[in-house]
């Protein structure tokens, strides 16, 4: 069963298309300026001059699946029978699916200086991601042979995925370089905890049902580095087995008519897997017997994954994150007369930088006080829709939201929980959560005309770099 298990999994680890957290772009909480580098998180004469998450984990995850298997899986999963009926047998018909999570166990941030309007802050996280391709005929077979009436065929089960999974640690420095410019970065060292890379190119499989077996021969690559043993809860310790690097780095800039342009490079970096990591150039086959019985799951994976490790050899190998492109515009209004409701709309494009996938945003912020309610819409190049919502409660000095970007298909993936044989096939299916938890302490930032204990700082090094360079006394 945890094979099972492993293996839906991993069907969720798939292909074209991504995920992001939208509705926090432009709240100014902490996470926003650890995930947005030129993003602030104080405000003078308002904010006290640290901010801390006090291990309180801020997470984001999400996971989406589209084409025939939708009902197949969530009635495996919930029900556990498969739902086949959408399912084109011969024809190697793909299904996509995506999954990317993160969670900051740490956040810390320091006001560093008035003048310069500069901040220094030191994270820890965990990220996973992971793309992928796999065929209706896959799933068919896991359900036994019944769906297939010819003994013979080619090529249905070319799968494609990757996943990986690593920790993060590093700094960020944000600096107001002059009043309508800001910029940041973020630097990560990389430590990678798990890789999985399996591409089949080639496949044939032979059914002798008089005895309830199938012979399947694969042609490909592999590619595993996961370190000593399982994967268990201390493989997310630090650890140098398998280092790399990212970095990201953004600015923005806010005209006179009080729009804010801000673009982001973001997690661009590489994990150098370490040398006890295995390849393996593929080309063989093995016979999965009793494919009818309760066994035949278990039996079908260890056929192909076997046939998958059977050339394997130690080996290093490099392997890059997916670095994102994002830009954004903003502008806040004013609702009502007595300015207490505000509207800010933020228009988002994010493009991966190493693959084509694409979403353009809308997210639509309403605050009242301390409380601020988000609406976001999104589309992608895999022409799917999204419509999500966050709660904000959000002060000076503290703040936490709750919310999903995929709302609809996150409520229906939960009914499909006590109804799964009544599941159909839709768009896509999906589910996406985040949460967020964060305190500002220590003495109030105030301008020396106000204060009697806070000096005030002199210019960042980027500010005094640019007023050198463009002669100004700001």
């Amino acid at each position: 069963m945890k094979r099972v298990l492993l293996v839906f999994c991993l069907l969720f680890i798939a292909v074209k298309g991504f995920s992001q957290q939208f509705s926090q772009i432009n709240t100014g909480t902490l996470y926003d300026s650890f995930e947005n580098p030129s993003q602030r998180a104080f405000v003078p004469d308002t904010s006290k001059m640290y901010a801390f998450n006090f291990f309180i984990p801020n997470l984001n995850g999400s996971i989406f699946l589209t084409g025939d298997i939708q009902s197949s899986l969530v009635g495996r999963a919930f029900g556990g029978k498969y739902n086949n009926s959408a399912l084109q047998i011969g024809s190697g018909q793909y299904n996509h699916a995506n999954i990317n999570a993160n969670a900051y166990f740490a956040m810390f941030k320091i006001f560093t200086s008035l003048n310069g309007d500069a901040e220094v802050g030191f994270f820890a996280e965990t990220k996973a991601e992971g793309r992928g391709a796999i065929t209706d005929e896959s799933i068919a077979l896991l359900n036994g042979p019944s769906a297939f009436t010819n003994n013979i065929y080619d090529n249905i089960i070319n799968n494609h995925y990757y996943y990986q999974v690593y920790n993060s640690i590093g700094f960020t420095y944000r600096e107001r370089i002059n009043k309508e410019i800001a910029i940041g970065f973020k630097v990560s060292a990389l430590m990678g905890i798990d890789y999985t890379k399996l591409d089949i190119y080639e496949s044939h499989i032979n059914f002798d049902k008089a005895n309830d077996a199938a012979t399947i021969s694969l042609r490909g690559k592999y590619y595993n580095s996961q370190g000593p043993g399982k994967i268990d809860s201390r493989s997310f310790l630090p650890s140098l087995r398998s280092p790399g690097a990212a970095i990201s780095f953004g600015a923005s800039y806010k005209t006179e008519e009080g729009v804010t342009i801000q673009a982001n490079v973001k997690d661009l970096g590489f994990i150098h897997w370490y040398d006890n990591s295995t390849f393996s150039n593929f080309d063989g086959s093995a016979t999965a017997e009793a494919i009818s019985t309760k066994k035949r799951e278990n039996n079908i994976y260890n056929a192909v994954i076997n046939t998958a490790r059977s050339s394997t050899k130690l080996e290093s190998f490099t392997t890059p994150t997916d670095g994102l492109f994002e830009l954004s515009v903003t502008k806040s209004y004013w609702v009502d007369n007595d300015k207490t409701i505000k509207y800010s709309p933020t228009l988002i494009g994010s493009k991966e930088l190493l693959y084509n996938g694409f979403i353009g945003a809308l997210v639509n912020r309403f605050q009242y006080n301390n409380y601020n309610v988000s609406l976001t819409a999104s589309y992608d190049n895999q022409n799917l829709f999204s419509f999500g919502t966050q709660f904000m409660i959000k002060s000076h000095n503290g703040e936490f939201y709750i919310g999903s970007e995929r709302l609809f298909q996150t409520v229906g993936l939960a009914m499909a929980h006590g109804n799964p044989s009544g599941y159909t096939n839709s768009s896509y299916t999906g589910a996406n959560f985040f949460l967020g938890f964060s305190l500002k302490f220590g003495p109030v930032i105030e301008h020396p005309m106000n204060s009697s204990t806070m000096p005030n700082g002199e210019k960042g090094f980027f500010g005094r770099l640019y007023n050198r360079l463009f002669k100004t006394n700001w």
